[in-house]
């Protein structure tokens, strides 16, 4: 179980708090979704579970346990919004390794199968690929690290309604063997497949409940 309590970010720089005492509870094997409009925390809530930026007030927990930015990072695979932008392998093969030389091509092929990749050969360039299948790989890139946390930063954004279709169907998979938080502002094809829902907005986290929703 993913429990935030009582989390705030408020950097010193900004007049009022980005995330006002946010509290959250998201058990394995669940899809959570954060609605909420630009420049409302929500990727700012990301980073943070991701390790990238302390909080400044609050608890973050999994499975009872107190977690460092350390541990989170761990703990944690954030894919960004647009994540296409931020590859730097010149193969598939090579993005999936960045960081980690040392893996086999089973543990390659085997992140490549969970999001329909494997059929892909290993030598194209990612950068030659669908905006849907950019997204798979960037999907791959972080499942090859085995976290326990999947975080999604907006990944329908720019997809044509086919594609975020298929996407969407890749999520409810996934959500099967992962636990999975997405922000969005846009969430009417994620509804569906979410367990539990939240609106974000000026930094307050409200529970949300939408008939087409997951029960």
């Amino acid at each position: 179980m993913l429990l935030l309590s009582h989390l705030g970010y408020h950097p010193a720089a900004v007049p009022e708090p980005i995330l006002k005492t946010v509290n959250l509870q998201l058990a394995p094997q669940e899809l959570g979704l954060v609605i909420g409009p630009s420049g409302s925390g929500k990727s700012t809530l990301l980073e943070i579970l991701a390790g990238l930026v302390e909080p400044t007030s609050g608890q973050i927990l999994w499975r009872d346990e107190p977690l460092s930015a350390l541990h989170l990072q761990q703990l944690g695979g954030l894919v960004f919004q647009f994540p296409e932008r931020h590859f730097c392998g010149r193969t598939i093969l090579e993005e999936l390794r960045l960081g980690h030389p040392e893996l086999g091509i089973d543990r390659v092929h085997e992140a490549l199968c969970e999001v329909g990749l494997d059929h892909l050969s290993l030598n194209n360039s990612p950068n030659t690929l669908s905006g849907g299948q950019q997204r798979r790989l960037a999907l791959a890139v972080q499942l090859i690290r085995q976290p326990y946390l999947l975080l999604l930063d907006e990944p329908a954004a720019g997809l044509d309604w086919s594609m975020r279709c298929q996407l969407v169907n890749l999520l409810n998979k996934l959500k099967t063997q992962w636990t999975l938080l997405v922000v969005t502002h846009d969430a009417k094809e994620l509804i569906s497949i979410a367990d539990r829902c939240w609106v974000l907005d000026h930094g307050c986290l409200q529970v949300a409940k939408f008939e087409n929703q997951a029960s």
